[in-house]
C-alpha cells in the first residue's frame, strides 16, 4: 500500500525521496531545517497532518508546540519526538530556524530485529511532553549524532541503514533521560485546539482500504486517552465548538465511512462490519439501521 502520508511530506517540502531503501527495510530520511524550510511563506509552519511516520527534531529558534492539552513555548534549542499517534502542530515565532530532524517508520527500527515497540516506549506514549529543553553542551552531542546521520545517509556503505538505525535508537535513548519542558496552561483557544486535534485523530483513521484494517479508536474513551484529557472535558469542548458530543461525531464519520465501503467495495458485509470495529454482523446491522433507517444490504441494492 502507499504510504500517501510520506508521498505528502515529500510534496509537500518539495524535497526528494532516497533511493535504494527496500520496502522491507522501512522508511528513513534526514534533513538540515534551515535548507528545506528556506520559504518566507506559512510553509514553514508544520501543520496538523495525517503521519505515518514518526520523527525526532533538533529546534534551534523561538517556536511553539501545540498539543490538545497544552503550549510547549520553546525558546531555544530543544529535542522534540513525534508519533503518529499524538497530533501535534509546530509553530516557528521567528525567521532564524536552524537545526536537523529525521524521520522514519516502525518497519525502520524493526527490520534491525531490535524486538522494539516504539509505542510501548515512555517518550512516545499518549499523555507525555515530549519536547526537552536541552543545554549547549548537550546540544553539541545532539548536533553531531545527527551530522553523523546526514553524513552516513550520503555514503555508499552497504550497511549504512544499520548505522543510521543505532543513531536513531540513540537518539530516542537520549531523549528519555532528559526532564520536559514545562507546558503553559489553557490558552483562550485551548478548546478549539483540542477540537481541532479531535477532528484529525477521526480523519487519520480513515479511508479503510483493506479488509486486513480495523479502526485502532473507536470510542470517546478511546479518543481521550489518545489526547490526554478527560473524556468528559473532551465531551463538553467538543459540544462547544461543534454542538454535537464525541459519540456523535464519531458515529457520523463511521456511517460515512460505511456508506461508502458498501457502495465503492465488493467487501462482504461481515468484512465491512469488522474493519468499522464491531465485534459483529449483527451490532453493525443495528447501529447502521438506527443511524439510515436501512439494513446494510438494503443500502447497497439501492441505485
Amino acid at each position: 500500500m502507499t504510504n500517501t502520508s510520506l508521498d505528502d511530506f515529500y510534496k509537500r517540502n518539495g524535497a526528494a525521496q532516497p533511493d535504494g531503501i527496500a520496502r522491507e527495510i522501512g522508511h528513513f530520511n534526514i534533513f538540515e531545517s534551515e535548507k528545506l524550510f528556506n520559504k518566507a511563506d506559512g510553509s514553514r509552519v508544520m501543520p496538523y497532518s495525517r503521519r505515518a511516520y514518526y520523527k525526532i527534531s533538533w529546534l534551534m529558534g523561538k517556536s511553539r508546540a501545540e498539543y490538545a492539552d497544552k503550549v510547549i513555548d520553546i525558546q531555544g534549542n530543544a529535542l522534540l519526538f513525534a508519533t503518529p499517534k499524538i497530533p501535534y502542530h509546530w509553530i516557528p515565532e521567528n525567521s532564524e530556524q536552524t537545526g536537523m530532524f529525521c524521520i522514519f517508520t516502525p518497519e525502520f527500527l524493526w527490520s534491525g530485529k531490535t524486538g522494539l515497540q516504539l509505542d510501548e516506549l515512555p517518550i512516545f506514549q499518549a499523555g507525555q511532553t515530549p519536547v526537552f529543553e536541552i543545554t549547549a553542551e548537550e546540544q553539541q552531542e545532539i548536533e553531531y549524532i545527527f551530522r553523523k546521520m546526514l553524513k552516513e545517509m550520503g555514503s555508499d556503505y552497504k550497511y549504512r541503514y544499520d548505522l543510521l538505525r543505532n543513531m536513531v535508537l540513540e537518539l530516542i535513548h537520549y531523549g528519555q533521560k532528559l526532564q520536559p519542558m514545562t507546558a503553559l496552561g489553557n490558552t483562550q483557544n485551548a478548546s478549539e485546539r483540542i477540537s481541532s486535534l479531535f477532528l484529525e485523530l477521526l480523519e487519520r483513521q480513515f479511508p479503510l482500504e483493506s479488509t486486513q484494517q480495523r479502526l485502532s479508536l473507536r470510542t470517546a474513551k478511546d479518543y481521550a486517552e489518545r489526547l490526554a484529557v478527560h473524556v468528559n472535558h473532551l465531551n463538553k469542548v467538543l459540544k462547544d465548538v461543534t454542538g454535537n458530543t464525541t459519540t456523535r461525531l464519531i458515529s457520523n464519520r463511521v456511517v460515512r465511512e460505511a456508506k461508502i465501503l458498501l457502495k465503492q467495495t465488493d467487501w462482504n458485509i461481515v468484512e465491512i462490519a469488522y474493519t468499522l470495529g464491531f465485534d459483529d454482523l449483527a451490532q453493525f446491522s443495528n447501529f447502521f439501521k438506527k443511524e439510515t433507517t436501512f439494513s446494510p444490504s438494503s443500502f447497497r441494492g439501492i441505485v
